[in-house]
């Protein structure tokens, strides 16, 4: 808390606010001080009383001198500069001045604070959101680019021709642009502390974790192809038995990435309108590809019977089983 108030008033007013008041710190011993000097009181003084604007941006210079990010509150016209200087800042709307608005990145048109945690909240949110598009997306290419060179060099059937990579195409867009986005903040979201402000969007653990998705949805459903073509099967059934199977997966693939933190099955019931819609939406489709014959026969698809079909299964109940065991061992780092 930075004030122009006495000592007295605002020790009084920190502690009714939760601060922890070890010593209040004036604007004469500031002016004392060196750079060096306040950015290490910064580090454990969290009250400053009787301070001239001036002050204001000396204490905001020295807290991003410790590499914090800071964020900065005012409404007046001596706070323009230090609102200028923080990485945020954010202004009343309600009584502040047209300078410390126009000095913010954000106004507060309420005057209320609690937005601010909201705000962050929210903030939070949209960023693990995106990373969980992002780690769809990159794994969920992986299978698609194995089982569409596995035939080419090992002289098989194809599984994926045209029509199958667009029908996963209008699966993985809206999985992304709708599903994700759509997502409730994790549980913990408010309990974390807040990232390096260097930290990239999509780390190496990121892409590890999306690359062993994707690879394990590979391994599975290509030995499923594999064991259906040595069984004798004609060549239609087996594709769509893969394809079966490869739509299985992907829909496994987007529950274990719902959530980083949260095991697949807390995830499930977290209520999600748009996934919902998206899984009734890739059933029918499905069973209209197998079902219809003019749609079996631009997917080039065989008779599957409901045996073949609780084995098309089988790859995306076993992905969801190795992923959930082995994500408590990736939880910390993809949270980081």
């Amino acid at each position: 808390m930075i004030t122009g108030d006495y000592p007295i008033t605002a020790a009084a007013i920190a502690k009714q606010a939760g601060l922890d008041v070890h010593e209040v710190i004036t604007g004469n011993q500031i002016k004392l001080m060196s750079d060096l000097q306040l950015a290490e009181l910064v580090r454990r003084v969290n009250v400053f009383a009787r301070v001239l604007p001036e002050q204001k941006l000396r204490i905001v210079q020295a807290m991003k001198q410790n590499g914090e990010i800071v964020a900065m509150t005012g409404d007046g016209v001596n706070d323009a500069p230090s609102l200028k200087a923080a990485h945020i800042g954010i202004a009343m709307g309600g009584r502040g001045t047209d300078v410390a608005r126009e000095a913010s990145s954000i106004v507060l048109l309420d005057d209320d604070f609690s937005a601010i945690i909201s705000a962050i909240r929210l903030g939070r949110r949209i960023y693990d959101n995106l990373r969980k598009a992002m780690a769809f997306i990159f794994a969920v290419h992986v299978p698609i680019a194995g089982l569409t060179l596995l035939p080419l060099v090992f002289g098989l059937p194809l599984i994926l021709g045209p029509v199958h990579i667009a029908f996963l195409e209008l699966i993985i867009d809206p999985v992304c642009s709708l599903v994700f986005e759509a997502e409730r903040e994790e549980r913990d979201v408010m309990a974390r502390p807040p990232r390096r402000a260097d930290s990239p969007l999509f780390t190496w653990t990121l892409v590890s974790w999306s690359v062993l998705q994707g690879a394990l949805i590979f391994v599975l459903v290509a030995v499923l192809f594999v064991i259906a073509l040595h069984a004798g099967m004609p060549a239609d059934e087996v594709r769509a038995l893969a394809f079966f199977a490869l739509i299985g997966s992907i829909v496994g693939l987007v529950l274990v990435n719902r959530s980083f933190s949260s095991s697949f099955l807390s995830a499930f019931f977290r209520p999600n309108l748009a996934l919902a819609v998206i899984l009734l939406s890739i059933a029918g489709a499905l069973g209209t590809a197998l079902l219809w014959p003019p749609a079996s026969s631009l997917f080039r698809f065989g008779p599957l019977h409901p045996d073949d079909l609780m084995i098309a299964l089988g790859p995306g109940v076993a992905m969801l089983v190795v992923l959930e065991l082995l994500k408590p061992l990736w939880r910390r780092r993809l949270r980081s």
